[in-house]
């Protein structure tokens, strides 16, 4: 009987292995739809989270594998990495400013700058930005009377969303000594109606000679709202930007934000804008003193910026032909000359700065590209990743076939064919309007294209429906053959996005060892029909591994 007894208990002690401890980790998500965004756009049930890194991927076997100090359930939900938007403009908000956006009539645009004036009395500079004609009822721009109307003791100046052209009040333009054959700096255009009089609207460098006027708002005042707004895209689901462009000064209050806020806040690489002036361009990166990549995961110093043209918000994006109705009028560029853009580029280049340049219009593109291939071919440098910012007309199948030789990469923003079709409708035709901001020709070129806002607006989810879709705000489709798949368009807002920023090996798609920045979305972007995408909610986001906006 002891014998017995013994063996028995040899048998159980050997029989089957003992359960398995749980490892701990900081966040398990599971019953879900996980869309890693990799190369074979790999999809899982459940991600796992330690130390502010992907731990595992995997099936909902997960959930017996690890122990998490928090767990949630997906109940069938999308999860992806989170979205890097790679153009886009943040800033701090001064008292005198007034938000603009989503208005549906000059009649609110009034409102609030009427508002804005009895708040801070007469005389007191009022600025504002985000209007935009082609949401408003009139179908029209706000104009200098609609200003004296509404705040007829102010000067005011509101800029349009995009930010190439601005309207501004008679007390303004009175303040800057402006008539209409004032001298403008290059590129700029003061506007004229049928009787010769200024309209208030002031396109691109013509803005400044009115902007300049207005008071500059304290430190104290702008960082608030500046960090607030930054958080702000946590709620959108955008987990790294691209910001397009500070000075040296500007800088220094991402820095002092960044230090307070660590871990709060996207990651960000933040572009050194430089002047038009090739010397002064050269000392403002000589004074700087750092280079593309220095700085951390949180915060870096981005690409260098430069404008070659404007926009077609301001009407002035540089084209090969001419405007649609406007024989003879290309636009208002070149910004420089091939001479000074081409000392710019090569002074960037020989300090190791990658370039990002401002490149609207084809001639504006078709320009860069035949000075950065000049340049390489003179001065080759591995991996350069150097990118056109908006590429909105599309250049001669030779100028993309260049680009992909020299590798020039473009950072496109497709929400502006929704967003903007009614100035592309305004001022191209044919198949220039049909291929705006194109996206498949440059890739099947061999271009790499990653995908960003411009604030036009900032939310993913226009950009993503209108890269899909190719459908414009008024309701046509232009150039369907333009556009991408649902998965692709992600990718270019996730893994071509971090490539943009040499840091595909951190972020961009979810997989183990790389950063757990991702969210959870209301509704299946991989199946649901596209024209819908828009009413897609960011329900959770995930930085670091942290929880940062629960919706």
């Amino acid at each position: 009987m002891r014998r017995l007894l013994i063996a028995a208990w040899i048998l159980g002690a050997t029989g089957a292995p003992p359960a398995r401890a749980q490892e701990p980790v900081d966040l398990l998500l599971h019953d879900g739809k996980v869309f890693a965004a990799d190369e074979l756009l790999s999809t899982y049930s459940a991600i796992a989270v330690r130390d502010g890194r992907i731990e595992a991927l995997g099936w909902d076997e997960l959930t017996d594998r690890y122990r998490a100090a928090r767990t949630i359930d997906l109940e069938g939900r999308l999860v992806l990495p989170g979205f890097i938007d790679t153009h886009i403009h943040i800033r701090g908000n001064p008292e005198r400013w007034v938000d603009l956006a989503g208005l549906e009539n000059l009649a609110e645009l009034k409102g609030r700058v009427t508002r804005k004036a009895e708040q801070l009395g007469a005389g007191e500079w009022i600025t504002g930005y985000g209007w935009s004609e082609d949401e408003l009822t009139e179908q029209r721009r706000p104009l200098r009377w609609d200003l004296d109307d509404a705040a007829p003791a102010n000067p005011v100046v509101l800029t349009r969303a995009g930010g190439h052209s601005s309207v501004a009040s008679s007390l303004a333009l009175e303040a800057a000594g402006l008539t209409p054959d004032s001298e403008v700096p290059p590129g700029g255009i003061i506007e004229v109606d049928d009787a010769g009089r200024m309209n208030g609207i002031l396109r691109e460098g013509a803005q400044g000679l009115v902007s300049r006027l207005v008071p500059d708002p304290t430190r104290n005042e702008l960082q608030a709202s500046f960090v607030e707004n930054l958080r702000d895209l946590l709620r959108l689901g955008v987990t790294s930007i691209i910001h397009a462009g500070v000075g040296i000064e500007g800088f220094a209050d991402w820095e002092a934000a960044y230090a307070a806020h660590r871990g709060e806040l996207p990651r960000a690489a933040v572009q050194l804008r430089v002047p038009p002036d090739p010397e002064r361009a050269v000392d403002m990166l000589d004074r700087f003193g750092r280079r593309t990549g220095d700085g951390d995961e949180w915060l870096r110093v981005g690409p260098m910026k430069f404008f070659v043209d404007g926009g077609y918000t301001g009407a002035a994006a540089w084209t090969l032909e001419p405007y649609k109705g406007q024989p003879g009028y290309h636009g208002s560029g070149p910004l420089i000359d091939e001479a000074g853009l081409f000392a710019i580029s090569s002074a960037a280049h020989e300090r190791g700065w990658q370039m990002g340049f401002h490149t609207i219009g084809d001639a504006a593109i078709a320009m860069t590209v035949d000075a950065w291939a000049r340049l390489l071919e003179a001065s080759p440098r591995a991996d350069h990743r150097h990118f056109l910012n908006h590429f909105t007309v599309r250049p001669p199948a030779e100028t993309m076939r260049k680009m992909a030789n020299w590798n020039i990469h473009v950072a496109q923003q497709p929400n502006f064919t929704y967003t903007l079709d009614g100035r592309y409708a305004e001022h191209l035709e044919g198949e220039r309007y049909q291929t705006n901001n194109p996206l498949r020709s440059p890739m099947r070129h061999g271009v790499v294209v990653a995908l960003g806002s411009d604030i036009l607006p900032i939310g993913p989810m226009v950009g993503l429906q209108a890269a899909v879709t190719r459908r414009g705000m008024g309701g046509s489709v232009v150039g369907h053959g333009e556009a991408l798949t649902m998965p692709e368009a992600i990718v270019g807002y996730t893994r071509i996005a971090a490539h943009l920023t040499f840091e595909e090996d951190e972020k961009g798609t979810l997989e183990v060892g790389k950063l757990a920045d991702l969210v959870v979305l209301s509704q299946d972007l991989l199946t649901i029909d596209p024209e819908r995408t828009v009413d897609t909610e960011v329900d959770l986001t995930v930085l670091g591994g942290r929880v940062v906006y629960e919706r």
